[in-house]
């Protein structure tokens, strides 16, 4: 066979049409459970002001786990992509499956740890005991969901790497669907349920987490994609693999750690200043990550893209394309941020009919929408870093951009007690730092040569 015909298979090409083929895909695939996020925090908003509070608070705590089994499944997302540009299908096989094995042990490890550390983590930094309480039993429910969060996130990272993304819509679809429905019957006690409140909200969302997973795994065996993947013929855990797949992974985890933890952070901080800055808080939380869906669903496109034209051989293509997700993500951004200003009151009542929240959070919406400008550059090109395999480099410029980010909310929001819409303004130093120090990396080829 020769290489023409191996590209044809698993390669890519470097045009704006199948950017966009794949980017497209993976941009539905994650607006589907922003959607069911955003159905969340309207019913929880109803139930009252604090339960839409503490929704914030726990929602960023569920996300370091879930970004780090994000980190964990990236690390083998760029291993994949790499042997799907080599066109080594045995090689890709064994990495999932070996993978799917650790990601088990790995979720089954975080569960016993958060278990044990969420009461001393909330006990030491919220203030209000009512906000603990809450806090604590939501996690002690949604922690169960995570082994299927966690199989889900690799079976994806697989999708994506073949080239199959148009596949994550319909489990992101189904694992909406049911949330909301049982979000809508447990929160508020339908159908002859009892009325769960805030624990209802976590329930729905395990529930949701094992629909997911089940439909993931129902698709690969029905597209009979272990007979060209043939994953059955790895049943014993590859200990070698495993560490091979963790140095790459690794930097990955501490560096989503550095960069969900310094949001949670943010949010304890917010909760010293009041329930209404909290409330407001996580509606725009659930607003930044509506916005942002295009332009992280073309960032994970720009991941694949540059660790499969390495693989392909094809350094030399690897700025270019990058640049090329960079243009389409800012063209998505402004015309995303222009509608959200002019219609930013109709947005903001969709989450709550309090008026005063409303006006309240408002001057932070507009900082976030112009925040959201630069994060479609510079999350497109540090992706395209994590995708040259040189993991290291991107945990080194994660710390570095927290570490800038952290300094600024203590001063800010801890110290000063500054005006919300300052404290968002966060984001700028960020997203801005991220920027800066992503594309003096790519600049610099020292990635070039880099083995995984």
């Amino acid at each position: 066979m020769s290489s023409t015909e191996k590209t044809n298979k698993l390669g890519v090409a470097a045009t704006n049409g199948q950017i966009i083929r794949l980017a497209a895909p993976i941009s539905l695939a994650l607006l589907i459970p922003q959607m069911s996020f955003f159905t969340n925090t309207v019913f929880l908003g109803r139930l009252g002001m604090r339960e839409l509070g503490v929704n914030g608070i726990t929602g960023v705590f569920y996300l370091i786990l879930s970004m780090i089994g994000y980190g964990l499944s990236s690390g083998m997302q760029i291993q994949m992509a790499r042997r799907a540009g080599e066109n080594d299908q045995k090689g890709l096989a064994q990495i999932l499956t070996n993978g799917a094995m650790l990601s088990v042990l790995f979720s089954l490890g975080l569960m016993l740890l958060t278990l044990w550390f969420v009461p001393i983590l909330f006990g030491y930094s919220l203030s209000d005991s009512n906000n603990f309480e809450l806090s604590v039993n939501f996690v002690y429910i949604r922690v169960w969901g995570l082994p299927f969060l966690m199989l889900s996130q690799l079976l994806c990272s697989f999708f994506i790497a073949i080239g199959r993304s148009r596949v994550l819509i319909y489990g992101s679809l189904v694992a909406t669907l049911v949330n909301i429905l049982f979000d809508y019957t447990l929160i508020f006690g339908k159908f002859g349920f009892p009325a769960m409140g805030f624990s209802g909200a976590a329930v729905a969302s395990v529930i949701a987490e094992i629909f997911y997973c089940g439909t993931m795994v129902g698709i690969f065996m029905a597209q009979r994609l272990y007979k060209q993947y043939p994953v059955f013929n790895f049943r014993n855990f590859d200990i070698e693999l495993s560490q091979r797949t963790l140095s790459v992974a690794s930097p990955l985890i501490v560096q989503f750690l550095f960069s969900i933890g310094g949001w949670m952070v943010f949010f304890v901080f917010i909760e010293h200043l009041g329930a209404e800055s909290l409330a407001a808080s996580q509606v725009l939380r659930n607003i930044f990550g509506l916005v942002g869906v295009g332009t992280w669903a073309l960032a994970t496109t720009c991941n694949t893209m540059v660790s499969n034209l390495i693989g392909q051989g094809r350094r030399r293509d690897v700025t270019g394309i990058i640049w090329k997700i960079c243009k389409l993500s800012f063209i998505y951004a402004v015309v995303v941020c222009v509608a959200l200003l002019i219609f930013s009151r109709e947005f903001l009542s969709i989450y709550s009919n309090d008026l005063s929240l409303i006006a309240f959070a408002l001057p932070s919406l507009r900082v976030i929408v112009l925040a959201t400008l630069i994060m479609s550059l510079s999350t497109v090109v540090f992706n395209g870093v994590v995708g040259t395999g040189n993991t290291l480099v991107n945990l080194t410029i994660e710390i570095t951009c927290v570490g800038s980010y952290l300094v600024y909310c203590y001063f800010i929001i801890s110290r000063w007690h500054s005006d919300l819409y300052l404290c968002w303004g966060s984001e700028f130093i960020y997203w801005t730092a991220l920027l800066i120090a992503s594309s003096l990396y790519l600049r610099s080829g020292r990635w070039k040569g880099k083995e995984i």
